[in-house]
């Protein structure tokens, strides 16, 4: 048994978990018509269950998970892959039927009209009652996570945002605050605004499909379920005191720290390839670092009009090629980052502490 917990603490690394997790989405989204199907959501929801039932005989899986603040998250865990795997097994069915030259499940569905009143407003009624005898019952079991008011002098150790701002914090390993904190949820807001201005593809609009839009789709999926819902769940479950990491049954030891040696671009390049000082003048020290920022955001998006995005490239245009190809990027920057950190111990590429400008 201390095997097993062993085995799945080391599964649980952040660096080791989010490969696994792209890992198992790509595949999923390759062979579709066998991950997407009841039986393997009954073998994977029944596994999911009997694996957090067997846990709580854990004291320690069981103190972090019942938690009155961690309980959402735990509902998460089920709901957020349920949707996902029912709006693609309906894309499945969907494309299975467009093969077939039978009508899409949606346009079968549209002629079965219902009136709003009594059909719709019934089902919404019985809806409320049952979420609001839910509540009530949770607010019974479970007492509010209320503490004392805030003391500067005694700060809780970890301290942790609310859930869902819980992806964030965790960037903060990553990327300096003003990059983690405010430009990065910046663009989230600005680029989930324009998808519809910058993809104006009017297939899939109405009903579920994978074949028309597997692309657009992979894209999507990886940035929220492993860029946004996995960091949430290891903000949530995986990050203890002083925001080390910790095994779903491992202790969460005050006392732990881990040893980090975190090296900057410029060092890699003056003082560890060239065998010189680091130069003064912050700009100099710093070259490097701007030259592989620029050829990342200036550099790629013309190497890949000409390569493999220039079928995209063709049809949205140069002005809306350009807004997909930057919001691209910037989303891909963080797995980047993430494997730099883990591999080569890189703190920032740009860092200018004296001007507070670290990338």
């Amino acid at each position: 048994m201390e095997f097993i917990k062993d085995f799945i603490n080391f599964l649980s690394d952040p660096k080791i978990l989010i490969v696994l997790a792209s890992a198992l989405l790509f595949v999923s989204l390759r062979y579709p018509h066998k991950f997407y199907t009841d039986r393997a959501a009954a073998i994977v929801f029944s596994g999911m269950a009997l694996f957090l039932v067997l846990s709580m005989f854990d004291a320690d899986f069981r103190l972090i998970v019942s938690k009155p603040d961690n309980v959402p998250i735990v509902g998460m865990l089920f709901l957020v892959p349920f949707f996902t795997w029912f709006s693609m097994r309906e894309a499945v069915r969907n494309d299975k039927r467009l093969a077939d030259g039978k009508p899409l499940t949606e346009q079968e569905e549209t002629a079965e009209k219902v009136l709003t009143w009594p059909d719709l407003v019934y089902t919404e009624l019985i809806c409320m009652v049952v979420l609001t005898v839910v509540l009530i019952g949770w607010s019974l079991l479970l007492p509010a996570p209320i503490e004392e008011p805030a003391n500067p002098s005694a700060s809780p150790n970890p301290s942790k945002a609310p859930w869902y701002f819980l992806g964030l914090q965790e960037m903060l390993v990553y990327f300096d605050p003003w990059l983690a904190g405010v430009v990065f949820p910046s663009l989230i807001i600005v680029g989930l605004m324009a998808i519809p201005y910058i993809d104006t593809n009017p297939k899939g609009n109405g009903y579920y499909t994978l074949k028309e839009r597997k692309w657009e789709i992979s894209v999507f999926l990886f940035g929220f379920l492993v860029l946004w819902i996995l960091l949430v769940i290891l903000g949530t479950f995986l990050r203890g005191p002083n925001w080390s990491f910790f095994g779903p049954y491992e202790y969460w030891d005050l006392h732990k720290l881990e040893a980090l040696v975190n090296v900057n671009l410029s060092e890699y390049i003056w003082v560890k390839a060239l065998g010189m000082g680091l130069p003064g003048n912050p700009l100099i020290r710093e070259i490097f670092g701007f030259i592989a920022i620029l050829a990342y955001f200036l550099a790629i998006p013309a190497v890949l009009a000409k390569t493999s995005f220039k079928r995209f490239y063709n049809t949205l245009g140069a002005a809306r090629y350009h807004t997909m190809v930057f919001l691209l990027l910037a989303m891909a920057s963080l797995p980047i980052k993430m494997v730099l950190r883990w591999l080569f111990n890189l703190k920032y590429i740009v860092g200018i502490p004296e001007y507070f400008f670290n990338i």
